[in-house]
């Protein structure tokens, strides 16, 4: 493969402007250094973990401590943060893969992802130069392992309605919490926390808590229907006093923390989420093969391999669309390092892209889900049993959706950061919507293009004035009380989602024509297939959502326009399907980088 280039748009920019495939990352551009990594996640996963699953999931005492400890042998745990603190200092795009890789390992995924995610990040991008010499060197081995207390029984979604207090003591040397924490991952066996909390019950802020505190003490673990081998407990502070300098960032400023760390936690998140879903499917083609009904591998059946090409297909859009924003993160990261007037670049970046990372988070668990719940259903009667591994993984992925802000949290954010980026200025939606409406006045253009490609790419283009359209509309009609209509948002969210899937998944199957990459037939029956179905989903959102703000002549051009701009042409989706299963029959798992 040729050497990869990008020209990264900006944040939301998708949506106003086209990609070219030279410079969109796909991961057919993985470099040999990367393939190497994944082999070597991809054998700690089989080796060190899947063979302990159920000892994992029984939590056997001291063995998620020792798997993490093995990672950090490795350097998995480390791998994105600087050598100057022990890590491998890689670039993102590889600590993406790395998530993506483990993401197979069920409970043991969820540990790590929490330790070296959320549970060291703050430190990194907030702390002070002592409090990162001394802990990041020991979270990166695994000497330490990392946890991070945000939510309480009263604010799960709503951060900032936290109600546990910090006050400086008497003598101004400690600050005393109190107060309780719910969910925390790996609480069971963490030496340190990224705990927030309200300064005099109202500068909402970080600080770090180290295990062994005096006042800080553990629940039972959660008896939870899935990710049983992570360790989820509540944490009680009573009284609990910690050293004036494990404030971390500013007073008042916790939620700069919270809110930059969740956009990199939802792109990883994604990346999880498609490694969960490629074991999987492999689990569930194998079981095809093998299981016969009327003297046949049900395999060989349609209805099967109706699943099983669907499966592949939307991981083929998740992995696209992942990547493709993960190398935007990594150019912009680098950009931002250059100019040299950003202590956190990666922050920075990831905030740029926070739309993008909002729309991965939803759909990187909905992919996942679904293929977990079509892998149960192929198993049939087996799928419900747990000697069978499907089973866990669907209990396993249910919990996606709501880590990370739930989708619905996320589908409301999509909208909301693109309507607050357009007031602010960052980016134009107001001329190209004008343009929509102009469109919508003149007569269509009947000519017919017959560049490869270019009637796919028209569809795209198409897809996104169907959102401006919508938004446009929604904004124009609403007004300030557009936020209050949480349905007609999440709509146009979908709507979005839809559209920068078939977009990603259209460029890396152009770059893999132009290239020719063995695999870039089926790309292509991937992208025409899902370019087709998200034509009628997109429809359908659209409709939705006008028909809840708009009414009478005003509703009826709007509705004629989303025919307009919802239209494709025929193509035997269920042909495409066939041969995106067959392929994945023959090989027996996941066939694409």
């Amino acid at each position: 493969m040729e050497a990869h280039t990008t020209t990264a748009i900006p944040g939301g920019g998708f949506l106003i402007q086209r990609s070219a495939p030279a410079n969109t990352f796909t991961p057919e551009d993985f470099t040999e250094e990367q393939r190497m990594v994944a082999d070597m996640c991809n054998e700690f996963i089989e080796k060190d973990v899947l063979p302990h699953i159920i000892e994992i999931d029984d939590k056997k005492e001291g063995l998620m401590q020792s798997l993490l400890d093995k990672a950090g042998e490795l350097g998995l745990l480390g791998a994105a943060f600087p050598e100057a603190y022990g890590g491998l200092g890689k670039d993102f795009v590889t600590a993406t893969l790395v998530n993506e890789c483990l993401g197979g390992g069920h409970s043991f995924a969820v540990a790590m992802a929490a330790h070296n995610g959320i549970g060291s990040l703050p430190i990194l991008y907030f702390g002070t130069e002592e409090q990162k010499q001394k802990y990041i060197p020991k979270l990166a081995t695994g000497e330490m392992k990392g946890a991070y207390a945000l939510t309480e029984p009263g604010s799960g979604s709503d951060a900032l309605g936290a109600r546990t207090t910090a006050v400086l003591s008497e003598d101004g040397k400690s600050w005393i919490l109190n107060g309780q924490k719910i969910w925390i991952t790996n609480a069971g066996f963490a030496d340190v926390f990224t705990v927030f909390a309200k300064i005099d019950g109202q500068q909402f802020t970080a600080f770090i808590v180290e295990k062994g505190t005096p006042g800080l003490s553990l629940g039972e673990e959660e008896h939870k229907m899935g990710i049983k081998g992570s360790s989820t407990r509540q944490v009680f502070f009573e009284n609990c006093a910690i050293p004036k300098d494990n404030l971390l960032g500013e007073p008042g400023k916790g939620h700069i923390i919270a809110f930059n760390i969740l956009n990199i936690g939802r792109l990883k998140l994604c990346a999880a989420a498609s490694g969960g879903a490629k074991l999987a499917l492999k689990t569930t083609v194998a079981y095809a093969k093998t299981r016969e009904q009327f003297k046949t591998p049900i395999a060989n059946f349609g209805a099967i391999q109706h699943k099983l090409g669907e499966m592949v297909i939307k991981l083929f859009a998740a992995e696209s669309a992942l990547f493709r924003t993960a190398q935007w993160i990594d150019d912009k990261e680098k950009e931002l390092a250059a100019d040299g007037k950003h202590d956190n670049a990666l922050l920075g970046a990831a905030e740029e892209y926070a739309i993008e990372c909002a729309m991965l988070k939803v759909l990187g668990s909905e992919a996942l889900d679904y293929v977990v719940d079509e892998g149960v259903q192929i198993h049939g009667g087996n799928g419900f049993s747990d000697e069978y591994n499907i089973s866990r993984a669907y209990r396993d992925s249910r919990i996606n959706r709501i880590f990370e802000g739930t989708n619905e949290i996320n589908r409301l954010l999509t909208l909301d950061m693109y309507l607050k980026r357009a007031m602010k200025g960052r980016i134009d939606l107001m001329t190209p919507a004008m343009g929509v409406q102009k469109e919508m006045m003149s007569i269509p253009d009947f000519d017919v293009d017959e560049t490869p490609f270019a009637a796919e790419q028209k569809v795209i283009d198409n897809f996104k004035k169907a959102i401006l359209l919508c938004a446009g509309g929604a904004v124009q009609k609403l007004m300030m009380q557009i936020e209050h209509e949480q349905e007609v948002l999440m709509d146009i969210a979908d709507m979005a989602i839809d559209t920068f899937q078939a977009e990603s998944v259209l460029l890396r199957a152009m770059k893999m024509q132009e290239s020719g990459h063995e695999n870039a037939a089926l790309a292509l029956d991937i992208a025409r297939t899902f370019i087709y179905d998200a034509a009628d989903r997109i429809s359908h959102s659209g409709k939705s959502a006008i028909n809840a703000f708009a009414e009478g002549d005003e509703q009826r051009m709007m509705l004629m326009g989303i025919k307009r701009f919802t239209k494709t042409e025929a193509f035997n989706t269920k042909d495409a399907r066939r041969r995106i299963a067959a392929k994945l029959i023959e090989k027996g798992s996941y066939y694409f980088a």
